[in-house]
């Protein structure tokens, strides 16, 4: 009996774990500043090196923007989905225009997928949450939680 309140409670202490890592991940802010520190110093200019430890998608948005209100909760969603296989990023346009300017931002919503390994790539629009998850899995190479 002993043993399986143990089993039972090792269990339970790992799934919570699991389930705070997960609840725990947060979308992120990034000015232009701290884009280079988390994401790619833009102002080195040079090949493309990426400063983080896990893959990353960045939202460029603005908060007057419609389809970027729409988007927002889908990527609230996905981090928490994902928790820490993961970084949801976003830049206010209005408030950072040097990394707007560098990725050469001109319409929003604009989202770069970043990969651990290889070139970032770039979406354009109000994605529906397949799309989405099709991007980390096949650009990301992270696979859908179960």
């Amino acid at each position: 009996m002993k043993k399986i309140l143990m089993i039972l409670l090792v269990a339970f202490i790992g799934a919570n774990s699991f389930a705070q890592s997960k609840s725990e991940a947060k979308i992120i802010h990034l000015n232009d500043d701290t884009f280079k520190e988390k994401v790619f110093d833009y102002e080195k200019g040079g090949d493309w090196k990426f400063e983080g430890d896990k893959p990353v998608i960045v939202d460029f948005y603005a908060d007057w923007c419609g389809p970027c209100k729409r988007i927002a909760p889908v990527l609230k969603e996905l981090q928490k989905e994902y928790g820490d296989a993961i970084q949801i990023y976003k830049v206010d346009t209005d408030d950072s225009p040097l990394v707007s300017r560098a990725f050469g931002i001109r319409s929003i919503p604009s989202l770069l997928f970043v990969p651990m390994k290889g070139k970032p790539t770039m979406a354009q629009g109000a994605l529906p949450k397949a799309k989405f998850v099709e991007a980390i899995n096949d650009v990301l190479g992270v696979k859908a939680p179960n």
